[in-house]
């Protein structure tokens, strides 16, 4: 077949009749990416059906909403309109643990298959096929997923990447950016491009519809945002640094508050350690574990517990940290351990919370760390699939923005303040040599006050 089955605006028909192996695309929103690309694969299918041959594509999205309206509002629609007749199956695909993805496939005549499903690590590694990445920029574990997913068209199947750009932190920005132009076809089409090219847009009217410069430079004009989206921008970061932040040794004495994010294997264990001084909450100890048992998990909280008797210890209890928390609330007290189940909406209610101390600079981390200033820049806004914001950070061998959150639930825990009678602070510069006697103490001794009132 010569041309498309569909009619196409400009930008839309350069990338489809571009049949580059490697083929990414950075496009406006509103402007058909997904669209005009479920067609080439049809297309494509439509083409080997003619010459007696099968195709396999494989669609990652975002999610499974993503995943659907790619099938419903992409593949079928266009292959109706190549009058092919299609076969449609559902089926689930089994990811890592007891986690099961929905998968929605057409088979079309001639026997290809095309296949829609939501992205992650697993799904990238299951297929051997041309795969189609979807809004690549807003997908979760980005890299992890490039990673998993380059062997399965290493047997010259071909890619098409599109997405419009969110932020700097993301697989997606490093390929648009990479110099291997002989390597890559690359398409960037923004709203100016489009509306010349014969899309239907009123450009004055989305701009004062979206009424948010930093989204519409992003979302329409495909600038790369990335202090906008970070959630701590590298400047908030590096005026509340401090030479005497992060050394146990100069722990005063004061209320201590502690956040804990919880991880076994492929993240880090952090316990973060906050002494308020007058307004000010300074960095004590960060502490980071990776790959370690949950018994020296445990043996090292109960050092901190010992060392700086605090207020409130407040821990992830997403998944796997019930059964902590549990242990934590018998061991200390239920009404000094704090579980937190780290949903979209607290998630963002402690971030809000931090960042507000951050721009207020009433806070103190150690200076001169760039993993530290990495890993507390990497937390990024976003928008969700209902509209909702949402705080993502990308998974690399630094964690997964773990002493980030570590950091915000213990200032979460600071947050309603403190009732200041009968506190009996640890001693300063404690020096543990081993639990016996010390590991009893830190069963009995507490703070005498908290966000319930006194004990």
């Amino acid at each position: 077949m010569n041309g498309p089955a569909v009619p196409l605006h400009g930008f839309q028909r350069r990338w489809f009749l571009d049949r580059s192996r490697f083929k990414i695309g950075m496009f406006a929103r509103q402007t058909g990416k997904t669209f005009t690309t479920t067609l080439e694969i049809v297309d494509d299918c439509f083409e080997a059906f003619t010459l007696n041959q099968r195709r396999r594509w494989v669609i990652l999205s975002r999610g499974e909403r993503q995943a659907k309206e790619a099938m419903d509002e992409g593949v079928k629609v266009h292959a109706k309109a190549y009058q092919m007749a299609f076969e449609e199956n559902e089926y689930e695909v089994e990811g890592s643990g007891d986690v099961r993805y929905k998968a929605l496939e057409v088979t079309l005549p001639g026997g290809s298959r095309i296949t829609a499903l939501p992205a992650n690590p697993d799904t990238a590694r299951g297929f051997s096929a041309s795969v189609f990445l979807d809004e690549f920029a807003f997908h979760h574990d980005s890299r992890a997923i490039w990673k998993a997913l380059f062997p399965v068209i290493s047997a010259g199947h071909r890619i098409r990447v599109v997405s419009t750009p969110n932020g700097k932190g993301n697989k997606f920005y490093e390929l648009m950016t990479a110099d291997d132009a002989e390597a890559w076809s690359r398409h960037i089409v923004d709203i100016h491009q489009a509306v010349a090219d014969g899309l239907p847009r009123d450009i004055d009217e989305l701009r004062a519809g979206i009424a948010d410069e930093d989204a519409w430079a992003q979302e329409y004009e495909l600038q790369w945002l990335d202090e906008a989206s970070s959630w701590l921008p590298y400047d908030l970061i590096l005026g509340v640094e401090s030479e005497m932040a992060g050394d146990p040794d100069g722990y005063q004495g004061g209320p201590c508050f502690i956040g804990n994010d919880i991880a076994r294997r492929n993240d880090l264990w952090v316990a973060w350690v906050w002494e308020q001084v007058g307004d000010t909450f300074w960095a004590r100890e960060i502490v980071t574990l990776k790959n370690a048992s949950f018994s020296e998990q445990e043996d090292r909280l109960n050092e901190l517990m010992v060392r700086y008797n605090p207020v409130r210890l407040v821990m992830d209890q997403t998944g796997m940290g019930e059964k902590p928390v549990e242990d934590a609330q018998r061991r200390y007290g239920d009404l000094r351990v704090e579980g937190v189940i780290m949903t979209p909406a607290r998630q963002l209610d402690m971030a809000t919370n931090a960042k507000q101390l951050f721009e207020d600079k009433r806070v103190r981390i150690p200076a001169g760390d760039p993993v530290l200033r990495a890993d507390l820049h990497k937390l990024k806004k976003t928008v969700g699939p209902t509209g909702h914001p949402r705080l993502v950070a990308d998974r690399d061998a630094a964690g997964h923005a773990d002493r980030t959150w570590a950091a915000f639930m213990g200032l979460a825990g600071a947050s309603d303040g403190v009732i200041e009678y009968g506190y009996q602070p640890a001693p300063r510069l404690r020096k543990l040599s081993g639990y016996g006697e010390d590991d009893d103490r830190a069963m009995q001794v507490g703070p005498r006050f908290g966000r319930r009132g006194a004990w």
